[in-house]
């Protein structure tokens, strides 16, 4: 049975890892932010950091947007009955389609017992 020392010394080196690719991310940005677009004068890695910089861009104004005030705006309450009154559209086609489902499995299981 593994001791209480061996679960910390595993969690340690799980941070350690997280923590090395955490800088590794946060280098690849910063070299790829540095770097002139289109340019591969810092070799084959450099389309990495490109990459990595435009994803952290990315995500940056993902974070800006989600918290700006109108992104938790959910609208009128003659749109949010109209947004309601589709998802039961949906959930009542879905359930449909799961009983219609369920009548084929039992009716192949029927046939197969017989």
């Amino acid at each position: 049975m593994p001791s209480n020392e061996d679960f910390l010394r595993f969690m340690a080196a799980w941070a350690l890892v997280h923590e090395t690719a955490d800088e590794g991310w946060k280098a690849a940005v910063a070299r790829g932010e540095s770097d002139e677009a289109g340019s591969l004068s810092s070799g084959p890695e450099a389309f990495v950091d490109g990459l990595s910089a435009m994803i952290a861009a990315e995500k940056d104004r993902m974070k800006a947007e989600l918290s700006s005030v109108d992104a938790g705006a959910a609208g009128s309450r003659v749109e949010v009955g109209a947004q309601l009154d589709e998802l039961r559209f949906e959930v009542a086609e879905l359930r449909g389609r799961i009983e219609s489902l369920q009548t084929s499995l039992d009716a192949a299981l029927a046939r197969r017992d017989s």
